[in-house]
């Protein structure tokens, strides 16, 4: 009986033994005894020395490689979230955990290197910049043809083919001058009186509304041989009348100001106290004796009416014609 019992305890010690476990702590000492899980904490570990003593072992007292057992043996489940603040962390874990990882995506292929026409002509916005610019090409044809007095369908026609250079080739050129403006400008010059196309026995020689209304030649650069372009009449009585056009004169302020500065006086000298403006303009024809006003673009005419007066205001960009006649004049 009584060994019955000694085997018993024995068994019972031993098994008490199997759940006894040693632990080398960091202060230099050892713990041996049977962990308690139900008791740890966030401050530690406490250990079953005997039946009456226990012991609290703090966290940061165990060794890195007992806090890594506790973290990954299956036995402690409830201490690897207590272990795993107070587990150091490598630089190589460190790098694994914060690790980046790149996936492809996909990208837009690029395109192949071509010249910057290849390329204007390889998408929609180029081309609409390209016809863009074509057309404002035949346009600046259309402008370089009445600046010049060339034929608009010879200088667009040849923009057409000849874009940017073609233009500038007509722009280049002086202005044509029509036939019979050159000629009465060219015997003027000589000092000889402009043939008017008639002989001096027709009846047409006669009147001074013959040549009243000829054509003013632009005489280029020489105002004041091409602003003479009437023969006084077979009398001799009246002057002759002036004619300056658009195409051979441009008519702005300081044009205004040079040629006709008689006008602007209310006092007229004796030389110009007869002679009127007759301002030829997109809106109609008027007769006037004075410029009251005069602006960066426009004009303010005084037009005799009757026996009344008013002021007529005329945009430079509409006048086509100004002749300077006497008041008697047809």
């Amino acid at each position: 009986m009584r060994k019955i019992t000694f085997i018993c305890l024995t068994v019972l010690l031993c098994g008490l033994g199997v759940h006894a476990e040693t632990f080398q702590l960091l202060d230099g000492k050892t713990v041996t005894g049977e962990v308690l899980l139900g008791s740890a904490t966030d401050n530690g570990l406490q250990f079953r020395i005997d039946d009456n003593q226990h012991e609290l072992v703090p966290w940061s007292n165990f060794t890195q490689d007992d806090l890594k057992k506790f973290q990954q043996n299956s036995k402690y489940p409830k201490l690897a979230a207590l272990v795993e603040p107070f587990i150091e962390v490598s630089q190589e874990e460190k790098l694994k955990k914060t690790e980046v990882k790149i996936n492809p995506v996909p990208r837009l292929e690029r395109p192949e290197a071509r010249s910057l026409v290849g390329a204007l002509f390889s998408s929609g916005l180029g081309l609409t910049l390209l016809l863009l610019l074509y057309a404002a090409n035949l346009y600046a044809g259309y402008e370089v043809a009445l600046f010049r007095a060339r034929p608009p369908a010879v200088v667009c026609g040849v923009a057409a083919v000849l874009p940017v250079v073609g233009p500038i080739i007509f722009l280049s050129l002086p202005t044509v001058m029509d036939p019979t403006r050159a000629e009465a400008a060219a015997v003027e010059a000589e000092g000889a009186p402009a043939e008017t196309g008639a002989s001096d026995s027709s009846p047409l020689a006669s009147e001074p509304s013959a040549t009243h209304h000829e054509p003013a030649a632009p005489g280029g650069l020489h105002i004041s041989h091409a602003s003479r372009t009437e023969a006084a009449p077979a009398g001799g009585a009246l002057p002759a009348a002036q004619i300056f056009q658009r195409g051979a004169f441009t008519f702005n302020r300081r044009f205004l100001e040079t040629k006709f500065a008689g006008f602007f006086g209310v006092v007229r000298r004796d030389a110009e106290k007869d002679m009127i403006l007759v301002i030829k303009a997109a809106r109609g024809e008027y007769h006037g004796t004075r410029i009251s006003r005069i602006s960066a673009n426009d004009l303010h005419l005084q037009v005799v009416k009757g026996s009344a007066s008013e002021e007529v205001l005329i945009p430079f960009t509409e006048i086509k014609e100004i002749q300077v006649k006497h008041k008697d004049a047809p």
